[in-house]
């Protein structure tokens, strides 16, 4: 059995996108494969985050992995800050992770054009404490989106490196993991692109009926087809597309022969999609609001993910520990 990593940044929420593109994924792959989960807040801190919402933050995403299917008895899933071992890691990889490198990665040089008031040493070192993340459990597999392959890479730069100079094979080198299907590629409301956070252009899990509604009604489309069976512009196929991943295929057959035939109502189409959204995240929600309010349950989620996670973290330290010639008197 393989292990498996997957983390999700704290200040995000899980929108559709992340649910058909990944979430549905990871309900089948804890049954069959060594699974750890962790919330991320260690990460958040590269944007400077209120203190007063960090919290908060954690507690949100964790209700959402769980409300999805995440199963606290079945994979690992726990907060990125309850497990030192993680930064203590991140400590030692860093001394053999070389500033050039750092600075060419994609991320860095995207989020330094995006906050350059405050380009900080966590931003450069983001892609050492991903490894550290990664290689704590030393995993096997990594679910990973386009963005973030190349932090992967690094990793087994790192890893491969750690190896080289102490001349051990202790560190396993990751690879993607493939679902063995092509994964959905959930469009945004814009008109253009991938459903995301830092797009904003995404309909959240914990939506209420009423944003959602409001959501879609905004959605991008144009004036109408003017001849028939003419092919849909990106933005409509975009709706389209939505449609699919929620609608009966009744409902998506109606509204393809309105546009075939000239005569589709978008307000009509955004409205029947409006109510296909809330009703597929309806029990989401519901559930979500559910965990979120449930103190004791989320409380004993993190302790018992923080003490499994501890376990597997504590041993890949002491052995890293003990390679790079720290020993106790």
């Amino acid at each position: 059995m393989q292990t498996v990593l997957s983390g999700i940044r704290s200040t995000g929420n899980l929108h559709l996108g992340n649910y058909f593109g990944a979430i549905k994924n990871f309900i089948k792959m804890q049954h069959e494969n060594n699974c750890y989960f962790f919330v991320a807040d260690y990460h958040s801190l590269t944007t400077h985050p209120d203190p007063a919402h960090l919290h908060d933050n954690v507690r949100k995403v964790l209700s959402e992995y769980l409300a999805c299917g995440i199963d606290p008895d079945v994979a690992t899933i726990y907060i990125q800050s309850d497990v030192p071992e993680v930064t203590e890691l991140y400590l030692l990889l860093s001394m053999n992770a070389y500033v050039g490198e750092l600075e060419r990665t994609t991320t860095f040089k995207e989020k330094i054009r995006k906050q350059p008031e405050n380009i900080n040493a966590g931003l450069l070192t983001y892609a050492v404490l991903m490894a550290a993340d990664i290689l704590i459990h030393n995993a096997h597999k990594v679910p990973v989106g386009k963005d973030q392959e190349q932090h992967l890479e690094m990793t087994r730069k790192f890893a491969r490196r750690f190896n080289q100079m102490y001349k051990t094979d202790f560190f396993n080198l990751p690879q993607a993991y493939n679902f063995g299907e092509k994964l959905v590629k959930v469009p945004g409301l814009d008109g253009s692109g991938k459903m995301g956070k830092s797009e904003g252009n995404g309909i959240y899990l914990s939506d209420s009926p009423k944003a959602i509604k409001k959501k879609v009604m905004r959605a991008v489309t144009d004036s109408g087809p003017t001849k028939a069976n003419q092919e849909k512009p990106e933005a409509i196929q975009n709706l389209f597309s939505l449609m699919q991943l929620v609608s009966t295929p009744n409902t998506v057959q109606y509204f393809d022969d309105k546009y075939n035939s000239c005569e589709i109502r978008y307000g009509d189409m955004k409205k029947q999609l409006s109510e296909d959204i809330t009703n597929f995240t309806n029990p989401y929600r519901e559930r979500i609001e559910e965990i979120y309010r449930n103190d004791e349950y989320l409380r004993k989620v993190a302790v018992q993910g923080a003490e499994k996670a501890k376990i597997n973290a504590q041993k890949t330290l002491k052995t890293v520990r003990e390679i790079m010639g720290f020993k106790n008197f």
